[in-house]
């Protein structure tokens, strides 16, 4: 990556842009030391996934050097659909620039298009720094109706 931060415009990816999308997806997770399939395999599930509408990605920089993966679910407690931001990333370099924020932005203005009715992501405990990029745009890491700590749960199958 170049010393000059990248150009913090942010856009949305088009199947095109699979390999690009899968290529940062798997920087992201090697650099935290998280399982990855390899870009071959994401470039081919992105393909499809990024043809449907309930799977969206943004890209940031020029060329890309940040990527945000959203998907889209109906939901019984919501008029329209809730957005899961699966992923954010922007590599290590270019961190502080604004990608990171320009693509937040975007993911705003494409769900209020949408009708989306909630966003959620899951932040692991010690990742403060994200912890706070979250909160200064919004997100709330407690039940806005009980003021309790909010936990996320998963199991893989």
């Amino acid at each position: 990556m170049s010393d000059l931060p990248a150009s913090p415009d942010a856009r949305r990816a088009t199947p095109d842009d699979a390999e690009v999308v899968a290529q940062l997806l798997h920087d992201f997770n090697t650099e935290f030391d998280t399982p990855t399939p390899g870009t071959a395999v994401l470039t081919e599930r992105l393909h499809s996934l990024l043809a449907e509408s309930d799977t969206i990605a943004y890209l940031a920089g020029e060329p890309a050097v940040g990527v945000a993966l959203v998907t889209l679910r109906s939901n019984v407690w919501y008029d329209g659909p809730v957005a899961l931001l699966d992923e954010l990333y922007v590599a290590p370099d270019q961190r502080g620039h604004g990608l990171g924020t320009a693509m937040i932005n975007l993911l705003f203005a494409d769900a209020e298009a949408l009708g989306v009715s909630a966003i959620e992501i899951n932040v692991d405990s010690e990742d403060v720094d994200a912890q706070r990029f979250y909160e200064r745009h919004g997100f709330s890491g407690v039940n806005p109706d009980t003021g309790e700590r909010a936990f996320s749960y998963s199991l893989e199958l």
